[in-house]
């Protein structure tokens, strides 16, 4: 994937470290709470704006912030952008909390990340303490954009949805046939050990797919249910592993190695397989197969703000988040496929998107995507504790001992 046009700052263990230690000018060192919607006013003078990124969403929203602070010089000055990866996310925040010395101001992440933030009460009850402050958000949304903004519980903002996956991509070469059932595919990974890999779930958006897919099309007995509903899901992953290499820790590391050849099946989502394959890091002829009776585990990116941020910030945050839902700016998250389609709210189409958006779609999508679309259902992924407990499980059942960072 691409890096972001401006600067992006690495932050390691050790800078985080640094930061929870130094902490913001307007925390001071006070406890964790959240400001009274009365204090949550706009700011006399610019304020500087820290986001981070744990769900690579920059890539489709950075040009809207950039947009919102080229258009509001009176209300920010400067913003930051931090990478880091959604496990790290909850531990990271809750340390600079627990200091009162609260150093992000806003947090782009997908189900994971925020999951692990509902869990432990780290997230602004956004659409509750806040909701004045915000745009009736579940009326502008796509339905299944809306059905993923429940998730969120009020404590974060959809700024992106696609139906995802999970899909199968391959090398078109050393899979003439692509399987078409689960079967087939686990049939396919026994005769050649090695060639077929994901990523693990808790690290990739592709892998969490196929993770909670994979209910749906073995017809488990509930899919929404990793605890006591994933009987058979648990046995065929069991056995699939059995074949699987490693697991890498990032869903790009599976990309270069099916551009490599040194795979021939990965799992994909829509996204995955448009992004990488445009940016020339996958082969443009490779290929996707559904597996028989899929349902598309939808996928969102949200706007989510850390209790500690100041009433200032969080009035400025608020105006952002209504400037990004703004059907021009959605247009924007067409990019270059990584989220295909983007946008979370109703009627934004193609050709409202950018120039050099469309000319990517255009080339490297795949027209049976819209019937894939169309034909297939669409479910939710899990709720945060649901997904915490499937990460778990499969950590300690499936595939943590042979996972390697990528």
């Amino acid at each position: 994937m691409r890096i972001p046009r401006t600067a992006v700052l690495a932050l390691s263990a050790a800078t985080a470290a640094l930061v929870a230690a130094c902490g913001a000018p307007d925390s001071g060192g006070k406890s964790i709470s959240e400001p009274s919607p009365a204090d949550v006013k706009l700011p006399s003078k610019p304020v500087t704006l820290n986001i981070v990124d744990v769900a690579g969403n920059l890539q489709l929203t950075q040009p809207i912030f950039e947009n919102y602070q080229k258009t509001h010089p009176k209300l920010v000055n400067k913003i930051t952008y931090i990478k880091v990866t959604a496990p790290e996310l909850a531990g990271k925040v809750k340390a600079q909390q627990d200091a009162g010395r609260l150093d992000i101001d806003l947090v782009l992440t997908g189900t994971d990340g925020l999951s692990a933030g509902l869990e432990q009460n780290l997230w602004v009850d956004l659409l509750g303490k806040y909701a004045g402050k915000l745009p009736d958000v579940k009326s502008i949304y796509q339905d299944p954009a809306a059905k993923m903004q429940d998730l969120a519980q009020g404590k974060g903002v959809v700024v992106t949805y696609y139906p995802s996956g999970p899909l199968l991509e391959y090398n078109p070469k050393t899979v003439p046939n692509p399987p078409k059932t689960a079967q087939d595919l686990l049939a396919w990974a026994k005769a050649h050990p090695k060639r077929l890999e994901y990523a693990r779930p808790a690290n990739s958006g592709p892998g969490r797919t196929w993770l909670m897919g994979l209910p749906y099309i073995l017809k488990d007995s509930n899919p929404m249910d990793p605890v006591n509903g994933w009987s058979k899901t648990w046995a065929y992953l069991k056995e699939l592993g059995k074949y699987v290499d490693y697991y890498p820790t990032g869903t790009s590391q599976t990309m270069k190695e099916l551009g490599e050849g040194s795979r021939d099946i990965i799992l994909t989502t829509t996204g995955w397989d448009i992004n990488p394959r445009a940016l020339g890091q996958v082969p443009k002829n490779v290929g996707v197969q559904s597996l028989d009776g899929f349902t598309w585990v939808t996928d969102a990116h949200y706007m989510v703000v850390p209790k500690g941020v100041s009433g200032g910030k969080l009035a400025v945050l608020a105006d952002l988040m209504k400037f990004a839902l703004t059907p021009q700016q959605q247009a924007v998250t067409y990019d270059k496929g990584y989220f295909y389609p983007g946008p979370a709210v109703k009627g934004v189409t193609l050709s409202m998107a950018p120039a050099e958006s469309q000319k990517v779609i255009q080339e490297y999508g795949r027209p049976e995507y819209d019937r894939l679309i169309a034909d297939n259902p669409k479910a939710p992924p899990l709720d945060a504790k649901a997904m915490v407990a499937a990460f778990d499980r499969w950590d300690r059942e499936i595939g943590g001992q042979k996972v390697k960072k990528s």
